[in-house]
């Protein structure tokens, strides 16, 4: 198992869109052990394929203490959805920055085990947000994409500021 690099915010990498995943092999299953190994690393709740630069729709979701437990989902897609609410939300690829995006807070999901199996599941709370939030990564989208025009603004005006800094001092 591996800790994987996270591409950070503005790499133009991050607005790649995946590929449904085709073949589940060993090579597969040691991606998903990965992800799972640089989720628990980071903290975080929720990591996809695409934030470590592998352009598959495989993401991994763990939110602790609630009753899903660790999750693997592999070409996800969301069959129903109810209970649009605000949710506050942060991420590895932008770090620093917390916003808060409107989302569905139940979501019922179809997708693939790393063993190619497929089921079904009906998800509340953070990890039906932690879910929703990683697809968008596999969809080239990032949640600040979601915030209003003034925090975009800002972001963009932070990012800048922060690469003019980084060119004085090399």
């Amino acid at each position: 198992m591996a800790i994987l690099d996270i591409i950070e915010y503005p790499d133009e990498a991050l607005r790649q869109v995946s590929r449904p995943v085709q073949v589940f092999d060993s090579a597969l299953r040691g991606l998903v052990e990965d992800l799972f190994e640089t989720l628990a690393h980071s903290a975080a709740i929720g990591l996809s394929a695409s934030q470590a630069g592998v352009l598959e729709q495989v993401l991994v979701v763990h939110v602790p203490g609630d009753d899903y437990g660790p999750q693997v989902y592999i070409n996800p897609e969301i069959v129903k959805t109810a209970r649009l609410g605000i949710v506050e939300e942060s991420c590895l690829s932008v770090p620093g920055i917390v916003g808060n995006v409107m989302r569905p807070t139940q979501v019922h999901v179809r997708a693939r085990d790393a063993n190619g199996q497929q089921f079904e599941r009906a998800l509340g709370g953070m990890h039906a947000v932690a879910l929703q939030h990683e697809m968008d990564h596999l969809d080239g989208v990032l949640f600040v994409d979601k915030l209003s025009w003034f925090r975009k603004l800002r972001l963009k005006w932070t990012a800048s500021r922060a690469a003019r800094e980084a060119l004085a001092t090399s």
